[in-house]
């Protein structure tokens, strides 16, 4: 059954170190309509890399999966997302919300906010040369440029350049004096700006993002935006896309228990170490599988116990659903 539900309803955001191919492999296990994306690639790796497909690559699973770049060159960014396009990704997305150190001093991510006519001209010369949507995650703000009014100016630029959807972070991000960390926590929501954004701008699609965890937020949420995408809750808590699926696309189709999860990923680890990969680049992302239930902290122990030795393959989870 193919959902007639936009794939952008509900999204798993990009993370760095966190949502490469094997997660995002595993969540669509989970949830087989929500969206995922890339860790941000930036346009150096893919363009001066020499194994740039090994940012690139995913699998045909994976759909509908957004490529997430990074860069501050308009043209370098036009050229990458005709490669991301031609790999076969649905979306590309552009990073105006990374407060990283890495990110600030390649001069892109969130301190781009502070140009909003350079995110414009980024966002037009994709759009000149792909015809998927090209979408932008950003902040509400940066320090020294934290008003609304601020945030209605960067969103109007964009919106004129052709922008197809953005997604919002709730929070500003304060690029000296926090961690990456702390940038996701200690600037207070507000969520506010955001249902503001969509009542000024009522023909662009919004996102929002930004501390959501149940899906009484999303519900509600979902009463003032058109999307929602869930960040560190979805790795903490990746059963919470359990219900995905028959709340939020309509879908009809059986839902997987955890332990049909465990199943469908075995033949998925052997597949992998055909090709020399190891097994805890995979199982490292599940062990938040059983959060909140009896026995995840017994789950949690028996993986990583296991999944580092050398010869660590997919009979651990084998054995795991024998006990």
């Amino acid at each position: 059954m193919t959902s007639s539900v936009p794939s952008y309803r509900i999204s798993v955001a990009p993370m760095m170190d966190w949502t490469d191919r094997h997660f995002r492999f595993f969540m669509r296990i989970i949830s087989k309509h929500a969206l995922l994306y890339t860790e941000m690639v930036t346009t150096g790796a893919i363009l001066r890399g020499k194994d740039n497909h090994l940012y690139l690559d995913f699998s045909k699973e994976e759909h509908p999966i957004a490529l997430q770049l990074g860069g501050d060159s308009p043209l370098a960014l036009a050229e990458c997302a005709k490669i991301g396009e031609d790999y076969g990704y649905d979306e590309i997305n552009l990073n105006v919300g990374c407060p990283s150190d890495r990110v600030q001093s390649g001069s892109f991510g969130a301190c781009l906010m502070k140009e909003p006519e350079l995110v414009a001209e980024m966002v037009a010369a994709c759009k000149s040369k792909v015809k998927v949507p090209v979408t932008v995650k950003h902040r509400i703000g940066v320090n020294g440029k934290e008003s609304y009014e601020d945030l209605f100016h960067f969103v109007s630029k964009i919106k004129e350049a052709g922008v197809d959807h953005i997604i919002v972070h709730a929070r500003i991000a304060i690029l000296e004096g926090l961690s990456p960390k702390e940038n996701r926590t200690v600037p207070p929501l507000r969520y506010q700006d955001v249902y503001q954004l969509k009542k000024d701008f009522p023909g662009l699609t919004i996102t929002i993002n930004g501390g959501i965890k149940t899906h009484s937020e999303i519900k509600e949420h979902l009463t003032k935006v058109d999307g929602v995408m869930i960040g560190r809750a979805a790795y903490d808590n990746p059963f919470l896309f359990h219900d995905v699926d028959p709340l939020y696309y309509g879908s009809e189709e059986k839902t997987h228990s955890r332990e049909e999860i465990l199943r469908e990923l075995i033949p998925y680890i052997r597949s992998v170490l055909k090709k020399e990969g190891k097994a805890h680049h995979i199982l490292r992302h599940i062990l938040g599988l059983y959060y909140g239930e009896k026995g995840a902290r017994e789950f949690r122990k028996f993986l990583t116990d296991r999944m580092h030795i050398t010869s660590a393959n997919e009979s651990i989870l084998e054995d795991y659903l024998k006990r």
